[in-house]
């Protein structure tokens, strides 16, 4: 008995060693830009295999609204299924979406999960690229003057 718990007492300080030693991968487009073109593409499967599962999971959610007689959930269901369903992009289609998406510099931090969803969504993503240092045009500052000496302090 004594060797049974020093063997388990073992095998969870071990895992977890190891479970803590192991590094977090961020799914970004530093991440993304790491992948060679068959890894985007398995990549760009998976998630797709995925999200199927989550919009077949949906009919449980639409079989409870009908039993609870939920106003407006057959549309609000629809929407999602819609916006989580990778049907409309092929995988070669989001991997040079994701490509472009990821070349500008403000969206390398953004999550693969994330931008698949804009991409799927139909967003529009701004595609101009921001030289690193500049503000962006409506974090400009207000260069009006004030109206009729208001909010001036003098001394």
């Amino acid at each position: 008995m004594k060797k049974f718990i020093a063997g388990l007492v073992l095998g969870l300080l071990t895992s977890s060693i190891i479970g803590f030693a192991a590094a977090p991968v961020d799914h970004d487009g530093n991440f993304w830009g790491s992948l060679n073109d068959a890894g985007k593409t398995g990549y760009i499967s998976g998630y797709s295999d995925a999200m199927q599962v989550s919009v077949d999971k949906l009919d449980y959610l639409r079989s409870a609204s009908n039993f609870f007689h939920w106003k407006g959930a057959d549309k609000i269901i629809h929407e999602l299924s819609r916006q989580l369903s990778m049907s409309e992009l092929t995988p070669d289609q989001a991997v040079k979406k994701l490509d472009t998406l990821y070349s500008n510099p403000k969206y390398s931090e953004l999550d693969l999960g994330q931008a698949l969803q804009l991409l799927a969504a139909g967003t529009p993503i701004d595609h101009t690229t921001t030289p690193a240092g500049s503000a962006a045009p409506s974090a400009a500052p207000n260069t009006a003057a004030p109206a009729s000496g208001a909010n001036t302090v003098t001394k």
